[in-house]
């Protein structure tokens, strides 16, 4: 009698003791709220135009968009295009990127992300890219390029490798060495020391800031020659040429290296029209900050401050911002599929 007593009263002990335990199980935390301090937005800077100046600058551009949305931002710049894609896609739900066309539509296809808003400069919604070559060079064509020594950014980038790749094929061209320079900068300036005999590059067309002309496709796409050699970087940091006309292409990146730049390199031909660069966001961002974020970043841009930053020739170069659908990538798609670009090898040198 006395073990069976015994037994009942250990069981009611353990039980309770269970009771007990069960009582006293902490709650799980609650997950922190996303664009606060525990968990700010990351914002992703593809590493494009000039990178050491992309780096320098990527936390200052985070902190203008804070300041414009009340949201707490982390910026990185990752190593590629292709390392942009995959951290946006495992972080989905707390993650932006600026992501050129082609990394968009490999990042969208991958895994959903979804386009916010896209640069527009100068009242363009696209831009192009452009075949430079050294200024006393005797390439006059496309076709003059067959079997030269190719130099461009990055296999992942519309306007420095997916277009002019494109462009060459309908030409019949079959560049020589190609060689992957690391950015627009680079590869302006790898033609302008001669390590490769031609470069492509983002084209943003020229100003004329004392006339109300206004460029368009199909007019002048290099400097006039008799403004050539009155070309240099003014006051206002812009590489003008005479009294009317600004160079906007990726030359005027280069002058910290060669202030005569425009002496150097010539622009040789243009591709068809390329979208613009996005900020895109990851498929599971909360739709209610969506709007919080776009509205910050066009606020941001064109100000004063974001001329020194993201709004600066060596940084992504934006003059304004609007929406974007990503139905404007139909034709990036198209062209990537005919060169067969995928996350796999959009970082891969050719």
């Amino acid at each position: 009698m006395k073990s069976k007593s015994l037994l009942v009263i250990l069981s009611l002990l353990v039980v309770a003791l269970l009771i007990t335990g069960c009582g006293t199980t902490a709650e799980e935390p609650a997950a922190a709220e996303i664009g606060t301090a525990d968990r700010p937005i990351k914002v992703l800077f593809v590493p494009s135009v000039d990178v050491d100046f992309i780096i320098d600058n990527a936390d200052i551009v985070a902190q203008a968009f804070a300041d414009a949305t009340g949201l707490v931002f982390e910026a990185s710049v990752p190593t590629s295009y292709a390392a942009t894609i995959e951290e946006i896609c495992a972080s989905p739900d707390d993650t932006i990127a600026f992501l050129p066309a082609l990394a968009y539509t490999l990042a969208s296809d991958y895994c959903g992300v979804e386009p916010g808003i896209a640069a527009a400069r100068d009242g363009r919604a696209v831009y192009w890219s452009a075949f430079i070559v050294l200024r006393d060079s005797e390439y006059e064509t496309l076709e003059d390029l067959e079997g030269a020594s190719w130099g461009f950014p990055y296999p992942g980038s519309s306007s420095g490798f997916l277009f002019p790749s494109a462009t060459l094929t309908k030409a019949g061209v079959t560049p020589g060495e190609q060689v992957e320079t690391g950015g627009h900068s680079n590869t302006v300036l790898a033609v302008a020391n001669g390590s490769v005999d031609f470069g492509t590059v983002y084209f943003s067309p020229p100003q004329y800031p004392t006339s109300e002309r206004r460029w368009e496709f199909g007019d002048e796409i290099d400097v006039p020659d008799d403004l050539v050699e009155s070309c240099a970087v003014n006051a206002d940091g812009d590489l003008a040429c005479g009294d009317d006309f600004i160079v906007n292409d990726a030359r005027a990146s280069a002058t910290d290296d060669f202030p005569n730049i425009v002496q150097l390199v010539r622009v040789l031909a243009l591709t068809d029209d390329i979208p613009n660069d996005t900020l895109s966001f990851g498929p599971d961002f909360p739709d209610d900050l969506k709007q919080t974020v776009m509205d910050g970043v066009i606020s941001y841009v064109g100000t004063d401050a974001c001329y020194e930053t993201l709004c600066a020739e060596k940084f992504y170069e934006w003059d304004e911002a609007a929406p974007i659908g990503d139905e404007s990538f139909d034709l990036v798609r198209v062209i990537r599929d005919e060169q067969g670009i995928t996350i796999e090898t959009i970082d891969e040198e050719e």
